[in-house]
């Protein structure tokens, strides 16, 4: 087993890696840059290395900065979270030059997958189904013929992309040039790489993804399924498992084409592979494979028992994963909010600030992975996350009315979140009888004024809470009444100054 190791990201996922660590007994190394110095996972850790200015190409994305932070703090192990640089297979295979453990796949696997046209190629040799489409486009004339040929609406997306980056819905043709171009952009400057490939977009389709966990060894399984299909700007916002839509056969057929999937490049680890699920016909195709840990991995965890990150580790380090894919079940039933600071009715925009006040839900069936507290700040170098709120209930119905209580609860002034928004989403008769599909949110909450109404009536509330609240911060500056462990510390009780009850 490793004796240290260095977590080479930020936030919430860095403090959920630190604390697999720290119940298997191994030191953590912790990386920062200039806006972080502050972070929570640099308090988490039990050292930590500054890395750079705040810009992420200048620290988190800088590979020899983090090799070379590895090396000075004398790490066995370098786990890279997800986003960053966790599907890059030339930092994987830097890792492992610099005789250090990649606690992942290889960076043969990364690679495989990480094109999402080569990606494409190898599933249809394993038999797992694909969308249609075409690959290796070069001319717009090209383009247009492959785009006619699969009939509109199609997708073009970056083959080096992910993350909804480099993707455009085109409906028709004249929008072809346009949309093209959109995503060449987008795609050069998030991925460094410009080329495209099309495919058949369905319209109502629902985004069905398998966890998938292999070993050393090579012992292979998934852990099931989660739904995915609550998305704003192709990025999920809510996700849940079981599906509501799976059958028991369908469970099973999608459950052992992710096994092939994963077989097909020699994967280890933990892994993801995404299907699009058309309800209408009951048929799914192979979307890509993040070769990565999820965001959404806490609701698996939640209902088959297993920390994955401590398997990630564990298998990293040469372990056996000891179940077998008859052995592995699922109990009850688990629900995960994504709390951005942004903003819903105005285009999902991100909300920056101080968090003058951030008050976790605590209760039974109640997880927050989390990497800010009160006073920390919320800037616009990195994604806007703020927590993964997480429930775990008897069935599905149970686990709504727990995140919808829940989310009452989840107390943040500073900055706009999307909470009161994805409540809206769960008290929709829709996400009651999955019907949520991947346009619902653009479909059907976005341009609603209702919402838009709402969420001013909160704002004006909000400035006046926030502006209390920081006026109370300033007057109390010299006895810190922002307490990291403390669920009320605007108490008038913790005030120091003249304020006394009674006449006394």
């Amino acid at each position: 087993m490793f004796s240290k190791i260095l977590i080479a990201n930020r936030g919430e996922i860095a403090i959920r890696i630190m604390r697999a660590c720290k119940e298997l007994g191994i030191k953590t190394v912790a990386v920062y840059s200039d806006a972080d110095k502050n972070s929570l996972h640099v308090e988490h850790a039990d050292e930590a290395i500054h890395i750079g200015p705040a810009s992420p190409k200048e620290s988190y994305l800088n590979m020899d900065k983090i090799i070379e932070a590895a090396k000075q703090s004398q790490a066995d192990a370098i786990h890279p979270g997800y986003g960053f640089l966790s599907e890059n297979a030339s930092f994987a295979g830097m890792v492992a030059s610099a005789k250090l453990t990649f606690i992942g796949p290889s960076a043969d696997s990364i690679r495989a997958m990480g094109d999402k046209a080569e990606s494409k190629i190898a599933m249809k040799k394993a038999g797992v189904p694909t969308v249609p489409g075409a690959e290796g486009l070069e001319s717009f004339s090209d383009f247009e013929q492959a785009a006619q040929a699969i009939g509109y609406p199609v997708l073009v997306k970056a083959s080096a992309g992910g993350g909804g980056k480099g993707m455009r819905i085109v409906w028709e043709a004249d929008d072809l040039p346009e949309e093209i171009e959109s995503a060449r952009r987008e795609a050069i400057h998030a991925f460094g790489d410009d080329r495209l490939l099309v495919e058949k977009y369905i319209p109502n389709a629902h985004h069905i993804e398998f966890q998938v966990f292999g070993d050393q060894h090579g012992h292979l399984v998934h852990l099931f399924e989660r739904e995915c299909s609550v998305q704003r700007r192709h990025q999920k916002i809510i996700e849940e498992t079981p599906s509501p839509l799976l059958t028991r056969q369908l469970r099973n057929e999608m459950g052992e084409a992710a096994v092939r999937a994963a077989k097909a490049v020699h994967y280890t680890n933990a892994g993801t592979v995404e299907f699009i699920f058309d309800p209408t016909l009951s048929t799914y195709y192979f979307l890509e494979m993040n070769t990565r840990l999820q965001v959404e991995h806490p609701v698996t965890e939640l209902t088959t028992g297993l920390d994955l990150v401590q398997w990630q580790i564990r298998v990293a380090a040469g372990e056996h994963f000891p179940y077998q894919q008859e052995q592995l079940t699922q109990r009850g039933h688990a629900i995960e909010c994504r709390v951005y600071a942004e903003d819903p009715a105005n285009g999902f925009l991100p909300s920056t600030g101080v968090l003058l006040q951030f008050i976790e839900p605590r209760g039974p069936g109640i997880r927050v992975d989390s990497g800010f507290t009160a006073g920390s700040e919320v800037t616009h170098f990195y994604d806007p996350l703020l927590a993964k709120l997480i429930v775990h209930a008897e069935n599905r119905e149970a686990a709504i009315q727990k995140m919808q209580a829940a989310l009452k609860d989840f107390i943040v002034h500073g900055v706009v979140s999307n909470i009161d928004f994805m409540q809206a989403v769960l008290a929709h008769t829709d996400f009651a009888d999955g019907k949520v599909t991947t346009r619902w949110v653009e479909q059907n909450l976005e341009s609603r004024s209702l919402l838009l109404e709402n969420r001013q009536q909160a704002v004006g509330l909000q400035n006046l809470i926030a502006a209390a609240l920081a006026d109370l911060t300033i007057v109390n500056h010299k006895s810190e009444i922002v307490n990291r462990n403390d669920p009320d510390p605007y108490s008038p009780w913790k005030n120091p100054g003249g304020f006394r009850m009674g006449n006394s």
